[in-house]
């Protein structure tokens, strides 16, 4: 049995600091990973439902094989897992702007990190997701700029960023960058954790062709019930 609790890495970025802990909870004997950001906590690997959820609604929604996919924040790993658990993901980019997340998975400091780095089709990109985005996420000069599915789980919500650098992504002419760079069929998924917001569905709706927005519930081991989250998942028909 582990230590009841270590801070297993704490490092400055340029965000403030981020720190990495993993503690046992007593009750279920269970280790849990966590990652604070400040005295913010970003997310716990006792709640990965919500993650997971980003893709496997999002990849649900995307027929087709062979995708090539891009996740935005790689976090504890759950989203990319997820997306890499569908046999139909042929390539997979997980962006992150924190290269002490990407060295977490790289040296097995989280559970998810050795699996990630073992799989051929994963690929960790150091990088501002929202500021690729706005100039165009490339594969390379030969390589498609287009994508079947953009999976995003970063800011809390649409309203409530980790930075007030990423306000213009969930706006019009954000959200036109994100649909240039889906292909026909394509697919984006954004993960928040308020209740559907009728105000963002009708910016989605002005942007993309189908626009869902799912209540993803799951039990609180701390509250005895759920709590829930929202997942918009959003398709493009035509080109």
């Amino acid at each position: 049995m582990s230590r009841a609790f270590e801070e297993i890495d704490h490092q400055a970025t340029p965000m403030g600091d981020i720190s990495l802990r993993r503690r046992l909870e007593p009750t279920l004997q269970v280790d849990v990973y966590e990652v604070k950001l400040g005295d913010e906590f970003l997310m716990s690997s006792l709640f990965t439902a919500s993650e997971e959820a980003v893709a496997r609604l999002g990849l649900a929604a995307r027929d087709g094989d062979d995708l090539d996919v891009i996740v935005g924040g790689l976090g504890l790993g759950h989203t990319a897992k997820t997306a890499l658990d569908d046999v139909r993901v042929k390539r997979l980019q997980v962006i992150e702007t924190l290269p002490q997340v990407i060295g977490w998975h790289r040296t097995h400091l989280v559970p998810l990190g050795a699996a990630l780095t073992a799989d051929d089709r994963c690929t960790f990109v150091e990088g501002d997701f929202f500021a690729m985005v706005a100039d165009g996420i490339e594969h390379g000069a030969d390589e498609p700029t287009r994508f079947d599915a953009i999976l995003v789980d970063i800011d809390h919500t649409p309203s409530h960023l980790l930075s007030s650098d990423h306000a213009g992504f969930y706006r019009s002419a954000g959200l036109a960058r994100v649909r240039d760079q889906l292909l026909p069929g394509g697919v984006f998924a954004l993960w928040s954790d308020d209740p559907p917001d009728p105000e963002f569905v009708a910016l989605l709706d002005e942007t993309f062709d189908r626009v869902r927005a799912h209540i993803v519930a799951f039990p609180n081991f701390y509250t005895g019930g759920e709590s829930a989250c929202t997942v918009y998942v959003c398709a493009v028909i035509g080109p």
